[in-house]
């Protein structure tokens, strides 16, 4: 036993390990794999922000609004961002599905938020020269998209930090709107035509 314990020892002292007696700095040669170059590659792992589905309302061929699928981060699903994805506008294969916005992707959203059911969206850029029936459409792709969120069940209209009031589908003015006054550009049922 004494000469295999002492074979072991004397194999290992001649593995060539020096053991130093205290810790000593390397020389900048003993350095390996760039370790010292300030500029070398992260080797964390990036990843992409985890995304909710919300639903925004573009036009479809019919006239009708239509429910379109839209993934939002997760750390913002909130009503300014759901409606960044609205101003958007379609992807390409919903623009050669026929669907389309009535808001041009000119328009801004320069805040929006949700207090006791009502959403307040404050909006500038192209959104203020819309009349007629493109208008219409728009205010209508803005309020199903913003009630589409839990606990909202009205919307009032800011152009650019003023108060405004906005036309429903039979053309009057409102100071707050609400999905059952588009009642006629409202999303078909599955399978209905008009």
């Amino acid at each position: 036993m004494a000469l295999v314990t002492a074979t072991v020892v004397v194999g290992l002292a001649g593995c060539g390990v020096p053991v130093d007696r205290s810790p000593s700095a390397l020389s900048r040669r003993g350095i390996p794999f760039d370790l010292l170059d300030p500029n070398a590659p992260s080797t964390t792992a990036t990843t992409s922000p985890i995304e909710v589905p919300v639903e925004i309302f573009l036009i479809g061929p019919t006239g009708h609004l239509v429910a379109v699928g839209r993934d939002v981060p997760v750390s913002a699903p909130n009503l300014a961002t759901v409606l960044g994805a609205l101003v958007a506008g379609p992807t390409d294969a919903e623009a050669t599905a026929g669907l389309q916005s009535a808001l041009t992707t000119q328009t801004t959203v320069l805040g929006a938020d949700i207090s006791g059911g009502v959403a307040s969206v404050n909006l500038g850029g192209t959104f203020g020269q819309l009349v007629g029936p493109p208008q219409i459409q728009a205010v209508a792709q803005v309020v199903f998209t913003a009630s589409a969120l839990p606990g909202v069940t009205g919307v009032t209209f800011e152009l650019e930090g003023q108060p405004v009031e906005v036309p429903v589908a039979s053309g009057v003015q409102v100071p707050e709107a609400n999905v059952a006054q588009f009642a006629t550009l409202a999303p078909l049922a599955p399978g209905a035509t008009h």
